[in-house]
């Protein structure tokens, strides 16, 4: 049912993008795009998605995929750096249909996502945690 219903372009702000790494929790590549418009929670809802809401994501949906999730830049090019928390995406977003033990739904199937505005993940320095003669 849902192959029939076109995409719809929606903008936000990307979080916990693990684009290149598969999550561990989930198993699988994804990321949640965050920060919604009423209309992008309209639209994804006419589609049957749901989007959820939390403090400093606002509405958001999160798109898991089995594989490695391409971002390209607003000329096209491939982006390669890691995304951090707060770039601004814009995504097609189209629906699809799942079951999973006597469960179904729908959900979010990425097939587009342009970073407009790059806020490179850069991974903290863990060295100085290791250090046992500062902890509580």
């Amino acid at each position: 049912m849902s192959e029939a219903i076109k995409p719809v372009k929606i903008k936000g702000t990307a979080f916990w993008a693990c684009l290149d790494k598969v999550n561990t929790m989930s198993g699988n590549y994804q990321l949640d795009i965050g920060e919604l418009s009423e209309a992008a929670v309209k639209a994804l809802e006419e589609m049957g998605i749901t989007a959820l809401h939390k403090e400093q994501q606002g509405f958001y949906i999160t798109c898991k995929s089995q594989y490695t999730i391409f971002a390209v830049d607003p000329d096209g090019d491939r982006i390669t750096d890691k995304v951090g928390n707060g770039s601004k995406v814009i995504a097609l977003i189209g629906p699809y249909d799942w079951k999973f033990k006597n469960k179904k739904g729908v959900s979010a199937s990425l097939k587009k996502l342009v970073i407009t505005e790059l806020v490179r993940y850069e991974a903290g320095d863990d060295a100085d945690v290791a250090d046992d003669e500062e902890a509580l």
